[in-house]
């Protein structure tokens, strides 16, 4: 790892080499990687997460360019993900990265999450959210959340049995 690259967020005390070290060993999985994805896969990669998946089946569309950062207008009708990993590699060549071009289901949640220490939910929609945080608690891996809705946002952690969960939150689909 090039300490170089990161000097400035390990001079900090509540990061230093050990810190930086333990981020490099992060493996973090993003569900969605659009107007909440884009940014937190930026940072993630900016701060040296050793490995990210990166999960999102949709393509770029125009109308979305004003919060999905990780894209121009001539990446419209391309992968989201596949141009992800290559702007997030060239951001930063010492992320690992993983590209599902398929929508999370029932049917690879299991094969995703066991790969990961930690899900960021950057989906849009209940229930995709049910099924993040579903499948966080079954496997024990902490679940981070967020919403925008209008110029209004909620963010959380859940982690399973030490805690809330999502479903604590919203016991049933939000109308």
């Amino acid at each position: 790892m090039s300490f170089n690259r990161f000097n400035r967020q390990i001079t900090l005390p509540e990061v230093g080499k050990a810190g930086q070290e333990r981020l490099k060993m992060a493996r973090v999985l993003c569900v969605g990687v659009g107007g909440l994805g884009s940014p937190v896969s930026l940072y993630l990669a900016a701060a040296g997460a050793g490995k990210l998946g990166l999960v999102d089946p949709d393509t770029v569309d125009l109308t979305n360019l004003q919060r999905q950062i990780l894209f121009r207008t001539s990446d419209e009708g391309s992968s989201k993900v596949l141009l992800a990993k290559t702007r997030l590699q060239e951001l930063n060549p010492e992320v690992s990265i993983e590209a599902y071009q398929e929508p999370l289901n029932t049917n690879n949640a299991s094969r995703l999450f066991r790969k990961y220490d930690l899900v960021i939910d950057g989906t849009d929609n209940f229930a995709a959210k049910f099924l993040i945080n579903d499948a966080a608690y079954k496997f024990q891996i902490p679940m981070v959340y967020g919403a925008v809705n209008g110029f209004e946002g909620q963010a959380a952690l859940f982690f399973g049995k030490h805690g809330a969960c999502y479903r604590c939150l919203y016991p049933e689909f939000p109308k």
